[in-house]
């Protein structure tokens, strides 16, 4: 499994929106959002579910392939709806929950007090995204979730800032480009 500080940064980015449910969001898509797909085989399922969860050597096959891009895109439509104030559409919410009724990964203690996940599946792993985003979505956070406000970006994000108006998914990247962008623009 490859840590997410070892990512190049236009694909670490992609992982910074402060929950498990929505970095999978961001592994890709269909239409506009082809371009960006990471996830085209069972092994590449199993790698990205390790890098979003922190659990290494997740079992994946073709038959978790379509679950998995049935909860992305429900997860996509979900949290843009919520971005925008909008209700969750029921077919979206029944994806989620019928993948959350799956049993999630179980976290074991070590005799030296490490963590470890006994055979980690797939459907674990979605099982426990899709309880992530049954928290995200059921709580206060919910209203705090942005769509970056960046003109080239869109990205989903968790707003974590104590006044709530965070507009941009990384000031690192999107919010310094926009400040240099009107910077330059008074010139």
């Amino acid at each position: 499994m490859q840590d997410r500080n070892s990512l190049p940064p236009a694909v670490r980015r992609r992982f910074r929106t402060g929950r498990p449910c929505l970095d999978l969001v961001h592994t890709g898509g269909e239409g506009e959002l082809e371009v960006w797909e990471i996830v085209h085989t069972p092994a590449d399922l199993g790698h990205w579910l390790g890098v979003i969860l922190g659990v290494p050597d997740i079992a994946a096959d073709d038959a978790d392939l379509p679950a998995f891009r049935a909860l992305r895109a429900a997860l996509d439509r979900a949290a843009r709806s919520a971005a925008e104030s909008k209700p969750l559409h029921p077919i979206d919410i029944d994806t989620v929950n019928t993948i959350a009724g799956t049993p999630p990964l179980v976290p074991h203690l070590t005799a030296d007090a490490s963590l470890t996940h006994p055979a980690p599946t797939a459907r674990a792993a979605l099982s426990t995204l899709a309880r992530d985003a049954i928290d995200l979505f059921s709580s206060p956070l919910a209203d705090r979730i942005r769509i970056c406000a960046s003109d080239n970006c869109g990205l989903l994000f968790v707003d974590a800032s104590r006044p709530g108006r965070r507009r941009w998914c990384s000031m690192d990247r999107c919010g310094n480009l926009s400040k240099v962008r009107k910077y330059r623009s008074t010139d």
